[in-house]
């Protein structure tokens, strides 16, 4: 692929299928696939929902950072952040500094269909669409920032891998 930095981040919602999407594109481009919070998992030995039930979001936030600034970049990689990822100046700046960073745009009612029989933690059961726009409208200023947007809605993850290796490259 040409006139890509060496990496790929992607950014969105809970459900917005970054960590599916990865899997596909990483492959596509040939490169390596991360998934921050399967990072975090398997460096803290800690299920993300344990850290934030007896940590709380702070410290997973803590864990999500020193996790990503740790990681292995040598080679290209696409990285699936978690959802709150960006919205840490520090953290946005790193990915921008070190790739393209791409928003999987989906809506409130895609996003609760997905997620909505799934344990998570910034998130009361039984899960409800408010719940999801309200954590959406307190992104989206950061989220609009990324180098690409796709919309996923309408999509299964290996055309929006496709879109996204088609317009970056």
């Amino acid at each position: 692929m040409k006139d890509i930095k060496k990496h790929i981040f992607l950014i969105g919602m809970m459900g917005s299928g970054k960590s599916s999407v990865g899997k596909i594109l990483a492959h596509h481009i040939c490169s390596t696939f991360i998934d921050l919070d399967q990072e975090i998992i398997r460096r803290s030995g800690k299920s993300i929902e344990s850290i934030f039930t007896e940590e709380g979001e702070e410290a997973f936030r803590l864990y999500e950072t020193e996790t990503a600034f740790g990681l292995n970049l040598e080679n290209p990689s696409v990285v699936a952040t978690g959802g709150g990822f960006p919205l840490k100046e520090s953290n946005f700046t790193w990915m921008k500094e070190l790739g393209k960073i791409v928003w999987l745009k989906s809506s409130s009612d895609v996003i609760l269909e997905r997620i909505q029989h799934e344990d998570r933690p910034l998130l009361p059961k039984p899960i409800k669409k408010e719940h999801i726009e309200n954590i959406l409208m307190s992104r989206i200023s950061i989220y609009e920032q990324a180098d690409l947007t796709i919309e996923t809605d309408l999509f299964d993850p290996e055309q929006i891998a496709k879109e996204i290796e088609d317009k970056l490259a």
